[in-house]
C-alpha cells in the first residue's frame, strides 16, 4: 500500500485478530462472516474450508468489505475498513509460503482450504481523540 501510516495502522489492528468479512450472497444480498486475516510477504489474506458459505461467495462474485473488531463502544484501539477484491491463490507456492507465516503466528491451517487474497481498493482508518474521530483514507489509484 502506499500510504505507510495506515498500512501499519492495518497491520496492528488486523493481524491474528478476528475481523468481519462483508461477502455477496447469489441472490445479491450481504453476508457477514468472522475471520482471521493474516499478512505475510505485503499480502492479505485469508482461509477457510472450501465448503464455507463465504468461500463460494469470493469465488463467485471477488468483491468484500473487512472490518476490524473494537474494544469498546467507544472504538477502543480504532477502527479499519477495507475494500476490494478477493482472488483465489491456487499457487503451491505462494499457498505454502502463506500458510507457513500463519502457522509462525500459532494459527492451523489445512491443506483443504481455500486461500483468497484480498486485494485492497480503499481504506477508512477512523481513530478518536477527546471523543471525536479521525479519518484518514486511501484509494488506489
Amino acid at each position: 500500500m502506499a500510504a505507510p501510516e495506515l498500512a501499519a495502522f492495518g497491520i496492528q489492528r488486523l493481524e491474528g485478530k478476528v475481523a468481519y468479512l462483508a461477502t455477496i450472497r447469489a441472490d445479491g444480498g450481504p453476508r457477514v462472516h468472522p475471520v482471521t486475516p493474516h499478512i505475510a510477504q505485503g499480502r492479505l489474506f485469508v482461509y477457510m474450508d472450501p465448503l464455507s458459505p463465504k468461500a463460494y461467495d469470493l469465488q463467485r462474485e471477488g468483491r468484500y468489505a473487512l472490518h476490524c473488531s473494537v474494544e469498546d463502544t467507544s472504538g477502543g484501539g480504532g477502527e479499519l475498513s477495507l475494500q476490494g477484491q478477493a482472488a483465489i491463490i491456487d499457487d503451491p507456492m505462494a499457498r505454502a509460503e502463506l500458510f507457513a507465516a500463519a502457522k509462525a503466528a500459532g494459527f492451523n491451517p489445512q491443506d483443504r482450504y481455500v486461500v483468497f487474497e484480498l486485494g485492497i481498493g480503499s481504506v477508512l482508518a477512523t481513530t478518536y481523540e477527546g471523543g471525536e474521530p479521525i479519518r484518514k483514507r486511501w484509494k488506489a489509484d
